[in-house]
């Protein structure tokens, strides 16, 4: 299958990553090399999975630091290294770095994951570059690619949220354990309708929920999802961009009037 056949399905955006991807294919094989990609959200990993199957290509991995990374880099090796990865990654520093911010105690508790972010990108770093963010009282590790580290390490101290802070780079063998934390809630909805369900999630207009569904800011089991109408289902994960991530655990019961009661798991 020819670079042209595997792109002429996907969307712009696709089309852009899997060039990217191809590029670093190529580069791989004919200077027998090992490549990596930036990082890739659970959509854009599906993507790339689904076209090295297409390709056959065997010798890559799919890393983000920790088991159950969420954002993961693409790494693709000569076949000749195949017995070097075969078990792991090799030189795991060269691939991903920490930066560790440790609060000043007066802010201990106080910083969620979107304040790392919003810190990280606010000092110019790309999304792109940026991985997982594991929060915890004291502070948070963020996962980043290593040639981003000393520019980060520089210019973290110069916002204000971490102007007291330490900041340090660890390698990614020291990466904290990330604990994943979740409250349970119950929403009541008409239907298991996707519009209808982020709606009541994110308590908004089932108009304003239809506009963020086409704006392609929802997605279902990690794949943007464009219908409205598409069903939820239990065991189904809805990531609302900007919004959170929920878990559809039950459907507990019906109403007298036909709606469903919903026991949902919020990741916060």
């Amino acid at each position: 299958m020819n670079k042209q056949e595997l792109l002429e399905k996907s969307n712009d955006k696709e089309k852009v990553l899997l060039a990217k991807v191809l590029d670093r294919i190529r580069i791989s094989k004919t200077k027998n090399k090992i490549v990596s990609t930036d990082f890739l959200d659970e959509h854009e990993q599906r993507i790339v999975l689904d076209l090295l199957m297409k390709m056959k290509i065997r010798n890559y991995k799919i890393w983000g630091g920790f088991e159950n990374a969420e954002r993961k880099i693409l790494i693709v090796y000569p076949e000749k290294l195949e017995n070097i990865f075969i078990n792991e990654i090799p030189n795991k520093e060269e691939y991903l770095s920490i930066i560790r911010i440790i609060l000043s105690k007066q802010l201990v508790g106080q910083y969620t994951h979107r304040d790392y972010l919003g810190g990280v990108i606010k000092t110019g770093i790309k999304r792109e570059k940026i991985g997982d963010i594991i929060v915890y009282d004291e502070g948070a590790d963020i996962i980043i690619l290593p040639e981003v580290t000393k520019y980060l390490k520089y210019n973290l101290p110069e916002l204000t949220r971490f102007s007291k802070a330490k900041i340090e780079q660890e390698k990614i063998e020291n990466l904290k354990e990330k604990k994943e934390k979740y409250q349970d809630i119950e929403i009541i909805v008409p239907s298991m309708r996707l519009d209808s369900v982020v709606s009541e999630l994110i308590k908004v207009s089932r108009n304003k929920s239809s506009e963020l569904i086409k704006e392609e800011r929802v997605f279902l089991n990690f794949v943007v999802e464009p219908r409205g109408t598409k069903e939820v289902k239990v065991s189904d994960i809805l990531t609302i961009r900007g919004k959170g991530r929920f878990k559809i655990i039950e459907i507990i019961r019906k109403t007298r009037n036909e709606r469903f009661v919903i026991k949902v798991q919020k990741y916060v």
